[in-house]
C-alpha cells in the first residue's frame, strides 16, 4: 500500500504517516509539506521514530487510565531497518492541479492540511479529478459542507472520499453509529470535548480555534438545523481522568451537520468544545464575541498577534498536554430509557492522527468500492468495533458505560 500524506509535514500529518509506516503491508509514504525543507525535517523525524520503534508521547505521563501502551511491531527489512520507503515532496495545497498529479501514484490521499476552510475543497476536487481515495481529518463546518456538496461528481468518478476521519470529527462520529445501533431508538446525541494548545500549537490550530469560536454556528435542536451563537451556553463537563472537568461551549463543528442525515430518528445533536487551558478559552471566546477573528485575514493577524504569547497562557491550568472527548447517547433499549457514554483521554495527535491512518488503511483495504463523499458515521463506513479494537492496540483506548 502507498499513501501520500498532504500535510505531513504537521504534527497531525507527521504522526499519521509514522502510524502508517510502521504498519505491516505499507510499502510507501510521501511526507507532503509547504516546502521541502519542512517535509524533510518530519521525514527524519518519522524514520529516527521508526528506527527507535517508539511513539514520541507529547504528554510525557505515561498512559493515563484508558489508554494501552501497545502499538504494532515495526515492519522491518532482511538487515533490520524500516521495511517502509518514507519519500518527501512539496505542493502548495492551494493548487488543484499540482495536487491531482502528485496523488496519481498512490493508493489513496490523506488529508492533514490546515486550516480545512482554505484547503478541504480544493484537496476533495483535487482527489475526484485523479480518481484517488481520499481521507481527511477536517473539522471546519463549512468546509465539510463544501466537500458534500461534491458527492454527485465524487459518485460519478467512482472515488470513494471520507471526510472528518479524526479525533473530533471522526471518533466521536463512529462512538455516536455504535451507540445508535445498539439501541432501538435514539433521540438525542451530546458530544463534547476539550483539547489541549500543548506547549506550542501550528498556524493551522490557531487559525482553526479562531474560526470556530466566531460568529453563529451550526447545531441540531428539534429534529431542525439551527445557527446559534459561537461560545454559546457554556458548561462544565467531566472528561475521563486525569482531565477532568473543562468548560464547553457550541462552537463551529461538522458533527451536527452529518450526523442527523445518517442516524435516522435523532432530534437533537449537540457539538461542544473547550480548550483545556482556561486562558486560551477565554481568549478563543472574548475574541469571536468582539468579531475579531470573524474573517481569514482577521484571524492571521490576531494569529500573529497573539502567537508570541500563546506559550505562557498554555501554561496556565495546563494538564500534561491531555485532551479528551465525551460522546453521550440517549435513547432506549428493550422500552427502557438507556443512555450510552463513551470517553477517552489521551493527547491530540494521538487522538487525531491514529484515526486518521486508520481510516486511511481500511479505505484502502475495504473502502475503495465505494463512491462518494462521505461522513465516518455514514453506512458503509469502517465498523466501529473492530475500528476501535485496532486503535486501543495503537494506544487509546475508549472507555464506555451504559446507564438504564
Amino acid at each position: 500500500m502507498r499513501f501520500v500524506v498532504l500535510g505531513g509535514s504537521g504534527d497531525m500529518g507527521r504522526r499519521a504517516a509514522l502510524e502508517l509506516a510502521r504498519t505491516p503491508g505499507v510499502e510507501r509514504v510521501t511526507v507532503v509539506g509547504r516546502s521541502l525543507d519542512s517535509a524533510r525535517r518530519a521525514q527524519e523525524q518519522i524514520l529516527a521514530a521508526l528506527a527507535g520503534s517508539q511513539i514520541p508521547n507529547p504528554s510525557e505521563g505515561g498512559n493515563p487510565p484508558g489508554r494501552s501502551p501497545g502499538h504494532p511491531s515495526v515492519q522491518q527489512d532482511a538487515g533490520g531497518r524500516p521495511a517502509c520507503r518514507v519519500d518527501i515532496a512539496a505542493v502548495d495545497g492551494a493548487d488543484r492541479e499540482a495536487v491531482a498529479s502528485l496523488i496519481r501514484e498512490y493508493d489513496a490521499a490523506v488529508g492533514a492540511l490546515g486550516p480545512y476552510y482554505l484547503y478541504e475543497e480544493t484537496l476533495v476536487r483535487a482527489a475526484i479529478q485523479a480518481r484517488k481515495p481520499y481521507v481527511s481529518i477536517c473539522d471546519d463546518g463549512d468546509a465539510t459542507s463544501a466537500a458534500l456538496s461534491l458527492d454527485a461528481e465524487a459518485r460519478a468518478s467512482g472515488v470513494p472520499i471520507f471526510i472528518g476521519m479524526g479525533w473530533t470529527p471522526g471518533l466521536t462520529n463512529l462512538l455516536a453509529r455504535r451507540a445508535y445501533d445498539q439501541l432501538n431508538e435514539v433521540h438525542a446525541v451530546r458530544i463534547a470535548w476539550a483539547g489541549s494548545a500543548g506547549h506550542k500549537p501550528g498556524p493551522a490550530v490557531i487559525l482553526h480555534t479562531m474560526h470556530i469560536f466566531a460568529g453563529s454556528v451550526i447545531t441540531y435542536a428539534g429534529g431542525r438545523h439551527q445557527e446559534v451563537r459561537a461560545g454559546s451556553e457554556p458548561e462544565r463537563v467531566r472528561f475521563p481522568a486525569p482531565l477532568g472537568p473543562v468548560t464547553v461551549c457550541h462552537v463551529g463543528h461538522p458533527e451536527p451537520i452529518t450526523v442527523p442525515g445518517h442516524l435516522p430518528g435523532v432530534q437533537l445533536v449537540s457539538l461542544k468544545g473547550g480548550v483545556v487551558e482556561p486562558v486560551l478559552h477565554g481568549l478563543a471566546a472574548w475574541t469571536g464575541r468582539m468579531g475579531l477573528t470573524k474573517t481569514h485575514g482577521r484571524r492571521r493577524f490576531m494569529a500573529a498577534l497573539l502567537r508570541p504569547f500563546i506559550p505562557l497562557f498554555a501554561r496556565i491550568g495546563a494538564r500534561d498536554n491531555l485532551s479528551g472527548l465525551v460522546v453521550q447517547v440517549e435513547g432506549r433499549k428493550d422500552g427502557q430509557p438507556c443512555t450510552i457514554e463513551s470517553a477517552a483521554v489521551a493527547s491530540i495527535e494521538e487522538l487525531t492522527s491514529i484515526p486518521l491512518a486508520l481510516g486511511a488503511l481500511w479505505l484502502v483495504r475495504e473502502g475503495r468500492s465505494l463512491a462518494g463523499v462521505f461522513p465516518p458515521e455514514a453506512k458503509g463506513g469502517p465498523d466501529p468495533e473492530p475500528f476501535l479494537q485496532d486503535l486501543a492496540e495503537r494506544g487509546v483506548s475508549v472507555v464506555h458505560t451504559v446507564e438504564m
